[in-house]
């Protein structure tokens, strides 16, 4: 009889803690997701972002970059080259261009330091395995006359400028003398289509210049321009046989 009194007191405590409950999880509820309660708590960003969005979003920029441009190719008008005649034992002689023509005072200053000078522009010539005129101008006797022996080069000898990754020979066809005090010589040396000015060039050749001193002295011709040149230079021109 005391038990069956005691059970509506007990049940009644049940009520209060699930009540306390239910409240207490409304409670958390409302403060999980600002939003009153209403809604179920959002779910976590780690759990909402795909697992591989860094790596595709990685994968689509790396896409879209652009390539890298080609580096600019080497103007042979503007940039050094190097000069080699096995005959007459030249190897590697640096020729230096300069906007000018044939020993002015730019391409002296050249020479003097003891390299070839190769003048381009309107008085000027081509570049290394251009179709024209490729000018090279050296001393014989001084700055360690790198051309000091190219009076010997015959017809059929190989000259070879390396420029650009690539080496261009020549194969020597003439000799030409050219005289300072004369504007004709200096005009069919420097033509495009060399001993021709004015004619219109089809093929790439070379004109190797160097002072023809020994020459004019042993003659008694002792006339000397104001850098010091003889009247006449000796030419070998050449035509490009091959291109390795």
């Amino acid at each position: 009889m005391n038990a069956l009194r005691t059970l509506p007191a007990a049940l009644a405590g049940v009520c209060v803690l699930a009540l306390a409950g239910c409240a207490t999880a409304a409670t958390t509820t409302s403060a999980g997701d600002g939003s009153g309660g209403d809604r179920p708590p959002a779910a976590s960003p780690a759990a909402t972002a795909p697992a591989s969005s860094g790596s595709a979003a990685t994968t689509a920029s790396a896409a879209v970059q652009p390539e890298a441009p080609a580096p600019p190719a080497a103007d042979p008008r503007t940039e050094p080259a190097r000069l080699s005649i096995p005959e007459i034992g030249l190897e590697d002689l640096e020729v230096v261009p300069y906007e000018g023509t044939t020993d002015d005072w730019p391409g002296t200053r050249i020479q003097n330091r003891g390299l070839g000078a190769s003048p381009y522009g309107p008085e000027g010539g081509v570049g290394p395995g251009e179709v024209g005129n490729y000018l090279v101008t050296a001393h014989r006797l001084s700055a360690g006359g790198p051309l000091r022996d190219l009076p010997a080069l015959d017809e059929g000898d190989v000259v070879r400028v390396a420029f650009g990754g690539r080496v261009y020979e020549y194969e020597i066809t003439e000799t030409r003398q050219t005289s300072f005090r004369s504007e004709r010589s200096l005009a069919e040396q420097r033509a495009a289509v060399p001993g021709e000015p004015g004619a219109k060039p089809t093929r790439a050749m070379i004109t190797i210049s160097t002072c023809a001193t020994p020459e004019d002295d042993a003659a008694g011709n002792f006339w000397r321009d104001d850098r010091g040149n003889p009247e006449h230079r000796i030419d070998k021109i050449g035509v490009l046989r091959a291109t390795r």
